[in-house]
C-alpha cells in the first residue's frame, strides 16, 4: 500500500483529460480510421487479407465460411465485435463497393439496394488475384512485422502493395478531427502514371492528368465535372467530382418513349433512390413523371415514364438530377498516413510517388533477402563440392569419428553452415550426376548474386525493374482486361437545360365554368360534353373554358376592370361552386364579359360601348389585388364593354343600329390603359360586337352549329360608321 501511495501523482484534471484523449485520438487515426499511402488498407483489412492467407484460401482454393475467417481475426491480430469485423470483410467483397475486389464471396454479400450481406455462418470466402498481388513477397522480408495485440504472434505493418491499391479501390473514414475520402480509380490509367512518374519524378502534376481522367466508379455513371475543378482537386487532395446516372431513351410506337437508367452514382442505395423518386411523385414535385418502376435483375434498369409524348427527356432528367440522387458528388480527401505514420493530405502526384518510394524500398528488401538466401546456398554448395571430391574420407570421418561435424570442419576447413549440410544429405544424393547439378546450380546462383548485387547499386535498373512489375499489373488488370475496362465515362459539362417553373407544379388538366349569375367552379379534366353539369334553378353556363392548374384567368367586367384568377384556387366537384365575388371585388353593377385563359405572349382588344378601344397585351391586365385593375376608361358604368383575343391582321366591329365596320388592325393604337381611340362612330345605337380576323381568309360568323366565311368583305378605315353587313349576318348583330 505505501508503494501504491508513493505513486499517485496530483495533475490538473484539463492536462490529464487532454493527454487521454489526445492518445485516443492518435490510436482512432492511426489504428482504425485512415489508410496507409502505401498499401491503401487500415489495420482491419489488413489483418482479414493476412488472416485469409495463413489459411492458404487462395484465389485456387475452396472457399471457407466466413466465420472461420473472422474467428481467427479477431482471435489472433483484432480484437473488436466480431459484426465489424464481418462488416470490413464484406465489404472488401462487394463489387459494387469496391473497383477491384479483395475478397471473392460466395453467398449473399448484400446488393446495391442496400440490402445487407448473410450472416457469416452463411456466407463464404477466399482472396482474390488481386489480394495476392497485395501481399507478394511478405515471406521475402519484404515488409516489418510487430507483434499481435497478445504477443503470441507477429503481424506485417505493411503489405508489399504490386498493386496501386489506395487509388484504385479508394477508402472512406472518420477519425477523430479528421476524415478521407478517396473515390475508385482505373488501375490501368494509375499503372500509366506511375510509368510516367518513373520515367521523369518531376512531372508536373497536371500532366498526369493525360493517364488519370478522373475516378472509375464501380457503379459507372458519368463523371460531368470541368477539367479545371478535377485538375484542383488531385492538386491539392481535397475537393469533389459530380456523377450522373447513365440513361437512355427507349422508344414504344405512338410516338411514346421511356427512359431506362442503366447505371446509378457510386454509393447510392438504389431502393433509397426510388423511394426518394416515389415521395416526389407524390408529393407532385415532379409533374413531368408519371411513374418509376424498378425492372433490374443483375444489371440496373429503372423505368421512368414520362407524363406524355410531348415531355422533353433532358428537361424531366435534368429535373430528377436536381432533386435526387441520380446526380451526386464524390468528394475528394486525400487525407492518409504516410511511410512515418503521419496523417498527411496528398495531391495525386505526391500519393503516387509514395506509392513508388514504397515499391523501390520492398524491391531492395527483397533483392537483399534473396542475397542472403543466395549466399546461404552457396556456401552448402561449396562444401558439398569438397565432400564429393572427397567422400571415402567423408564417409569414413561419418562412420568412425566420435564428432564427425568438428572432424569434418577441421580436415576439410569447413564452416559450420557447411559441415552440418554434409551430415544432412541422404544417402541417395550419394551419385556421380549430383555433383553435376550442384555446379551448375552453383554457377547459376552466382550469376543470380552477381544480377542482384548489380541491381542493388545502381538506382536506375531498380526503377526499370518496378517500371516492368507495374507492367504486369497492367496486363493482369489493366484496361485490357475485362475486369479493368473504365466504367465511369467522361462526359461534358452538363449544359444550362432551362427547367421552365411550369415543371416544378403539377400541371392537371381543368373545365373551368362561370354561370350567367356569377358562380364559379372548375372540374377536373377538359370535358367535352357539358350537357350533364348542373346550375342552380334559373341559372345556366355563360363561360365554359378548357384551363390547366398552372393557368391564370383573367376577367374582364362591364366597367372595363380586369381581374386575376389562379386556376388551382378555384373551388373543386361537380357541386355549384362559389360566387365569384368571394374571389374578386366585383362592383354590383358590373357584369362579366370575357372569362379566359392568360397568355404570357398575348395581346387582346378593349372597347367600349361608345366604340372606343385599343389594344393592350394580356401582362398588362393582370392584377395583384382582389379589385382588379382599371384598364378601359368608360364614360357611362352601366354599359357593355368587350375584350376579344386578337388573332388576325384585321378588326370587324358591329353596333346596334346594324352597321359593320372592317378595317386593319394597325390603326388600332397599343396602349396600357385609357379611353382608346374611336373605332366606330355611332350616332343612335352603340357597340354591340367586335372581333379579330385575318383578311386572307375572310370574315367569319356562326350561325347555330354552323360557321359562315365572306372571303372578300369590304375593307374600311378606322371611325368610320360602316355598312349594312353581308346576307345572312346573324340577326343578335354577333360574331359568336
Amino acid at each position: 500500500m505505501s508503494d501504491a501511495a508513493d505513486s499517485i501523482l496530483t495533475v490538473p484534471l484539463a492536462r490529464a483529460l487532454g493527454e487521454r484523449y489526445l492518445a485516443y485520438a492518435l490510436s482512432t487515426i492511426t489504428a482504425r480510421s485512415l489508410p496507409d499511402v502505401r498499401d491503401g488498407l487500415k489495420p482491419v483489412h489488413r489483418r482479414v487479407l493476412f488472416a485469409m492467407r495463413d489459411l492458404r484460401l487462395g484465389p485456387e482454393a475452396t472457399p471457407k465460411k466466413s466465420a472461420r475467417v473472422i474467428g481467427d481475426v479477431i482471435g489472433k491480430y483484432h480484437p473488436h465485435g466480431d459484426q465489424s469485423v464481418y462488416d470490413a470483410l464484406v465489404r472488401l467483397a462487394q463489387d459494387f463497393a469496391v473497383r477491384y475486389p479483395l475478397i471473392d464471396g460466395q453467398g449473399n454479400f448484400g446488393n446495391i439496394d442496400g440490402d445487407n450481406a448473410a450472416a457469416m455462418r452463411y456466407t463464404e470466402a477466399r482472396l482474390t488475384a488481386v489480394a495476392e498481388a497485395l501481399m507478394d513477397g511478405l515471406d521475402e522480408d519484404a515488409v516489418d512485422f510487430r507483434d499481435t495485440y497478445d504477443g503470441e504472434g507477429a503481424e506485417p505493418s505493411v503489405l508489399p502493395a504490386a498493386f496501386p491499391n489506395l487509388l484504385a479501390n479508394g477508402a472512406q473514414g472518420i477519425a477523430v478531427g479528421m476524415a478521407t475520402s478517396i473515390p475508385p480509380h482505373n488501375a490501368g490509367e494509375l499503372c500509366a502514371a506511375l510509368k510516367a512518374l518513373i520515367v521523369d519524378r518531376d512531372l508536373p502534376g497536371a500532366a498526369l492528368l493525360d493517364h488519370v481522367a478522373g475516378p472509375d466508379l464501380p457503379t459507372g455513371g458519368v463523371l460531368v465535372e470541368t477539367p479545371e475543378a478535377i485538375e484542383e482537386a488531385y492538386r491539392t487532395g481535397r475537393g469533389g467530382f459530380r456523377v450522373r446516372a447513365r440513361w437512355a431513351t427507349e422508344k414504344l410506337g405512338q410516338g411514346q418513349y421511356q427512359i431506362v437508367v442503366t447505371e446509378i452514382p457510386y454509393q447510392v442505395a438504389k431502393s433509397k433512390l426510388i423511394e426518394r423518386i416515389a415521395d416526389l411523385l407524390n408529393a407532385k414535385k415532379l409533374p413531368l413523371l408519371a411513374d418509376i418502376r424498378d425492372e433490374s435483375a443483375e444489371d440496373v434498369r429503372l423505368i421512368l415514364e414520362p407524363k406524355s409524348r410531348n415531355v422533353d427527356a433532358d428537361v424531366l432528367m435534368e429535373q430528377l438530377f436536381r432533386l435526387t440522387d441520380l446526380e451526386s458528388r464524390i468528394s475528394l480527401n486525400l487525407n492518409v498516413l504516410d511511410a512515418t505514420g503521419v496523417p498527411r493530405v496528398m495531391g495525386l502526384k505526391e500519393a503516387l510517388l509514395a506509392f513508388l518510394d514504397h515499391r523501390r524500398e520492398v524491391l531492395q528488401r527483397r533483392t537483399r533477402h534473396r542475397l542472403e538466401k543466395i549466399a546461404h546456398r552457396l556456401e552448402v554448395l561449396a562444401g558439398m563440392v569438397i565432400a564429393f571430391l572427397n567422400l571415402d574420407e567423408v564417409i569414413r570421418i561419418i562412420r568412425e569419428e566420435d564428432d564427425p561435424k568438428a572432424e569434418l570442419m577441421r580436415v576439410f576447413e569447413l564452416t559450420d553452415v557447411q559441415a552440418e549440410a554434409i551430415l544432412n544429405m541422404r544417402l541417395r544424393s550419394l551419385r556421380k550426376l549430383e555433383e553435376m547439378a550442384l555446379r551448375r546450380e552453383h554457377e547459376a546462383l552466382a550469376a543470380e548474386q552477381s544480377e542482384l548485387s548489380a541491381l542493388l547499386g545502381d538506382p536506375a535498373k531498380q526503377w526499370t525493374a518496378i517500371g516492368a512489375q507495374i507492367d504486369a499489373v497492367d496486363r493482369q488488370f489493366g484496361k485490357a482486361t475485362d475486369l479493368g475496362r473504365r466504367r465511369t465515362d467522361l462526359g461534358a459539362v452538363p449544359s444550362a437545360v432551362v427547367v421552365p417553373l411550369q415543371a416544378a407544379i403539377e400541371r392537371e388538366p381543368l373545365t373551368v365554368f362561370l354561370s350567367e349569375k356569377g358562380w364559379i367552379r372548375a372540374v377536373r379534366g377538359h370535358l367535352t360534353d357539358t350537357t350533364d353539369v348542373k346550375y342552380k334553378e334559373g341559372d345556366r353556363a355563360r363561360f365554359v373554358l378548357h384551363a390547366e392548374t398552372v393557368d391564370r384567368l383573367i376577367l374582364f367586367d362591364t366597367m372595363g376592370r380586369a381581374y386575376t384568377l389562379a386556376a388551382d384556387r378555384l373551388p373543386r366537384g361537380r357541386g355549384y361552386g362559389e360566387p365569384v365575388r368571394l374571389s374578386i371585388d366585383v362592383p354590383n353593377d358590373a357584369d362579366t364579359v370575357a372569362l379566359r385563359v392568360h397568355r404570357p405572349d398575348g395581346e387582346v382588344l378593349v372597347a367600349a360601348s361608345d366604340g372606343r378601344g385599343f389594344r393592350v397585351r394580356e401582362t398588362e391586365l393582370l392584377a395583384q389585388t382582389r379589385a382588379g385593375r382599371q384598364v378601359l376608361n368608360v364614360t357611362v358604368p352601366v354599359v357593355a364593354a368587350a375584350c376579344v383575343p386578337i388573332d388576325g391582321d384585321s378588326v370587324a366591329i358591329v353596333g346596334t343600329n346594324r352597321r359593320l365596320l372592317c378595317f386593319p388592325l394597325a390603326e388600332v393604337n397599343e396602349m396600357t390603359r385609357g379611353r382608346g381611340v374611336i373605332l366606330q362612330k355611332y350616332r343612335d345605337a352603340r357597340l354591340s360586337d367586335i372581333t379579330t380576323f385575318r383578311s386572307a381568309e375572310g370574315l367569319s360568323w356562326r350561325l347555330g352549329e354552323r360557321v359562315r366565311t365572306v372571303p372578300d368583305i369590304p375593307v374600311g378605315k378606322r371611325g368610320g360608321v360602316g355598312q349594312l353587313p353581308p346576307r345572312g349576318f346573324p340577326t343578335t348583330n354577333r360574331f359568336r
